[in-house]
């Protein structure tokens, strides 16, 4: 069984902080690299519905994509 609520409840609320505080993409990408690395050990099951919302944030794709989750057209 999954982590399904990892994405509500600790990565979308730090990848939101981090964009409203202006942090660079440089933080961004290893903040959130290392968070969703530790999620996943967690067995979060949900990251695409996550990586869907920051679509638009080239940093916070690149975390994905660090991590071996990208988004398909």
């Amino acid at each position: 069984m999954g982590f399904g609520s990892a994405g509500l409840t600790f990565f979308n609320p730090v990848a939101r902080s981090l964009i409203g505080a202006g942090a660079s993409d440089e933080v961004k990408e290893k903040t959130l690299t290392d968070l969703i690395a530790n999620l996943q050990a967690e067995d979060w099951d949900t990251e695409l519905d996550s990586l869907q919302l920051f679509l638009d944030d080239p940093a916070i794709v690149r975390a994905f994509a660090n991590n071996g989750i990208r988004w398909d057209d």
